[in-house]
């Protein structure tokens, strides 16, 4: 006589608080972060908005009460900020050396990065160690031979010599991080591409490159912000000719004469003035930045 096997019966699980503790220590560090960020934040915008709301006071609002609202909008400090402090000058003279250094930049980088990473010749890491070891030198070490070079080259006191140096000294970083946004890309579109006849030349403008937007768009705007925020340079190599000025200086400018003359509510204006492109830029282009930072952590 056969018997049917019975199922044995298994003992029913026990969960157990020995994780409790681990979870907490999870949600206290959690807090933690989440409370430093939040602190980080308020530090960072809280100054900001302090700024732009003093652009619109009056000096005796500013001075009588330097934390509360202004009594009505005087869009007269951004007028005379951009008139009578030269500041729209100096704007228009930092757009342009910006753009073209910018583009200067990524034209050069993108090309180098992209051959370092997509070609094997003999070389090739000792040419790529020589472009990223140019992070390591910061740029106050220079000054003094970069201010003879340019000014042997008959490039002193002109845009096109700075936008040179600008590109020269954001080149290590755009390769160093191009590079590695490059290597992610997927092998098999450049290769599908050659079969069909696309020359190097044309599978790096029409393919490769669209291809590496969230990378570019990343590097372009830490770049912009580079050129934008510079003051050294242009210091050293525009003087004099106060009509070539870039941004920074005029607002140095500005601050000093503004702290012998208390008109502080235009210095503030011009400080709003300067701030609001890289506000601007970043507002329109956080999602590119962000997926560019990480994508070229991933593959």
């Amino acid at each position: 006589m056969t018997t049917l096997d019975q199922p044995t019966a298994t003992a029913p699980t026990v969960v157990t608080s020995g994780d409790r503790p681990v979870r907490r220590e999870l949600g206290v560090a959690n807090a933690l972060s989440h409370g430093f960020l939040l602190l980080w934040g308020l530090l960072t915008v809280l100054p900001l908005l302090w700024m732009f709301i003093s652009s619109f006071k009056t000096n005796g609002e500013i001075l009588a009460d330097p934390w509360g609202l202004p009594g009505a909008l005087n869009l007269d400090n951004w007028a005379r900020a951009w008139t009578e402090a030269h500041i729209g000058r100096y704007f228009l003279n930092s757009l342009v050396v910006v753009t073209g250094s910018v583009s200067l930049t990524m034209l050069m980088g993108a090309t180098a990065a992209y051959v370092f990473a997509r070609y094997e010749f003999r070389g090739r890491q000792v040419v790529y160690y020589l472009f990223v070891g140019g992070l390591m030198f910061p740029v106050f070490l220079a000054l003094v031979p970069l201010f003879f070079v340019v000014r042997n080259a008959g490039l002193f006191n002109t845009w096109l010599g700075l936008i040179l140096v600008y590109a020269a000294y954001s080149l290590p970083f755009t390769v160093f991080f191009l590079t590695a946004f490059f290597r992610t890309l997927p092998t098999s579109v450049a290769e599908a591409a050659l079969v069909d006849g696309c020359g190097h030349f044309r599978l790096f403008f029409r393919v490769m490159l669209p291809m590496a937007r969230p990378g570019l768009i990343s590097v372009a705007i830490f770049n912009f912000l580079s050129h934008w925020n510079q003051f050294l340079l242009p210091q050293v190599l525009l003087q004099g000719d106060e009509s070539k000025w870039m941004l920074a200086q005029g607002l140095f400018a500005l601050s000093v004469s503004q702290g012998y003359a208390g008109d502080y509510a235009r210095l503030f204006a011009g400080l709003s003035i300067a701030v609001l492109p890289v506000l601007a830029i970043y507002v329109a282009f956080q999602r590119q930045v962000q997926s560019g930072l990480t994508a070229g952590q991933l593959k």
